[in-house]
């Protein structure tokens, strides 16, 4: 039996340290913190709506990752898609955004983070309307292949917008409220598509899950037009060349190259039984990985102004954030992809249920994502490693409590709420350090960064701990997927000790 992939949407972490409390902003930046919150800033909006304007077309991006997968069923019915169709139908999204979201952060730099925001979100929310009236397979799929560009153009200017406009506390804040977007995406488009597809609004049937969007985006639009700030102009623009300088055509070919090489075979090679063309395309992402970075090497030597600046990837502690970052999403793919197939695959639960059933792990992220900050400060260093240990030993009790083949009682719950605890303490106190490690005006290159890792683990969370669940559950049934699911545990707690180990020898290190 062949099952659909999903793949993490959430952003980049980065590794605590003691410039992530918030406190000290980086060297040579100024410090606007004393301001009282949500007044208006120095671009004359007010951060409260500049916050919710960004954040909402965050959400919207990120929601339909997951949104489309409980739709899948009903999709492959109506309009007859094969296995790979759907699987392009599901992921060509992911990899459309993947691909291009190191472009999309450049274009902001050269062009203006508001102007490449509201750009994006109007190829978006085209691409859902279209997406939402098309009417075969090969539609569908080109669509969402539009719609993963709108939001690679969109999406990048987030965090670079959040970065320029606020400071201090008020930026802590900001990036923990990011921080639980960005995690409880995955849960909250599984509820909203079983929500979608249960009601079958207008007898529309599947076609909601996409629509939604343009009801939201229109509003976004009209409000992000009027109330988001205005771009300085290029040559006012702080960074000189790192803000406008020109685009770096052959750094972003050998990445999109690397990037493609590596997201198409993971993301149909399940489907596909592992061909050898997929395998090819893996060597060739390792080799045109390595010419990517030796390009820009020798563009960063000649004076040019590469796609990373070596002042952000070599900023310490910036290569553990890249890292763990990768670490982070695996998990939360490679759960949210487990757990989804179980719940409705190997229990039967209906859409609806399996979405709401991850209600405890989203609530726990954004609760937890929220309030860190307000700990003591002596504390916060701990908070990274506690969050792996968390998760870790949240994972182990989710197994353990499923291992039975029944649907898991309290122990069960109580696991699926230390899941969304741990990555929460790892995410939030990560996200601002990683930001605090680079100047405002690096924000978009540290932003691309961060988020492509957080894609890439994603799909590879999906590709490999996914892959050993399809493989381990042979036949379907609770008790085989309750096997699978055990298998999988283990995995994923191993990755959750790699993530710890790793912040370790980073701190021995220095």
């Amino acid at each position: 039996m062949r099952h659909t992939t999903t793949t993490s949407p959430a952003g980049g972490t980065a590794a605590g340290t003691p410039r992530a409390t918030g406190g000290p902003t980086p060297s040579g930046t100024a410090d606007l913190s004393s301001k009282p919150p949500g007044t208006d800033n120095a671009s004359g909006v007010r951060t409260g709506w500049l916050l919710g304007i960004v954040l909402a077309g965050q959400f919207m991006a990120l929601l339909d990752v997951f949104i489309v997968n409980v739709a899948a069923p009903t999709m492959r019915t109506e309009l007859g898609t094969s296995g790979a169709e759907l699987q392009l139908i599901i992921a060509g999204y992911v990899i459309s955004y993947a691909v291009l979201l190191i472009t999309g952060a450049r274009l902001g730099a050269m062009f203006g983070h508001r102007r490449m925001y509201l750009a994006g979100l109007v190829l978006f929310t085209a691409a859902s309307l279209a997406c939402g009236l098309a009417a075969t397979s090969g539609q569908l799929i080109a669509f969402r292949l539009v719609q993963g560009a709108g939001a690679a153009a969109m999406i990048p200017q987030v965090l670079s917008l959040i970065q320029r406009n606020f400071t201090g506390t008020e930026r802590v804040r900001a990036l923990g409220v990011y921080a639980a977007v960005l995690a409880t995406g995955a849960a909250a488009g599984q509820i909203a598509g079983g929500l979608l597809v249960s009601a079958d609004l207008f007898g529309w049937s599947w076609r909601p899950v996409f629509l939604v969007n343009v009801v939201v985006g229109i509003p976004l639009l009209v409000l992000g037009a009027r109330l988001l700030p205005r771009d300085e102009p290029r040559s006012a623009a702080r960074g000189g060349a790192a803000y406008g300088g020109a685009l770096d055509r052959g750094g972003l070919v050998l990445l999109a190259a690397a990037v493609t090489l590596f997201t198409v075979p993971l993301v149909l090679g399940q489907e596909l039984d592992w061909p050898v063309w997929g395998w090819v395309m893996l060597g060739g992402s390792v080799v045109a990985a390595a010419a990517f970075a030796a390009y820009e090497s020798s563009l960063a030597r000649r004076g040019g102004v590469p796609l990373f600046p070596p002042r952000v990837v070599r900023a310490p502690g910036m290569p553990v954030a890249v890292v763990r970052s990768g670490l982070a999403m695996v998990l939360n793919g490679a759960f949210m992809f487990v757990m989804a197939l179980h719940l409705q695959a190997g229990l039967g639960f209906g859409a609806l249920r399996a979405g709401l059933t991850f209600v405890p792990t989203a609530v726990a992220f954004g609760a937890a994502g929220l309030t860190w900050q307000r700990l003591p400060e002596r504390l916060r260093p701990a908070l990274v490693p506690a969050g792996f240990v968390t998760i870790t030993l949240s994972f182990l009790a989710v197994g353990l409590a499923m291992r039975d083949g029944g649907e898991g009682g309290p122990g069960f719950y109580a696991g699926l709420t230390g899941v969304g605890l741990g990555l929460a303490l790892a995410f939030s106190p990560n996200l601002t350090g990683a930001l605090a490690l680079v100047r405002p005006e690096d924000a978009p290159h540290a932003s691309g960064l961060m988020t492509t890792t957080a894609q890439l683990g994603g799909l590879v969370g999906v590709a490999t701990i996914g892959t050993l669940y399809l493989e381990r559950v042979g036949a379907l049934t609770a008790r085989s997927s309750a096997d699978a699911v055990w298998d999988a545990s283990l995995a994923l707690a191993a990755v959750g000790v790699l993530g710890l180990l790793v912040g370790v020898r980073y701190r021995h290190r220095r």
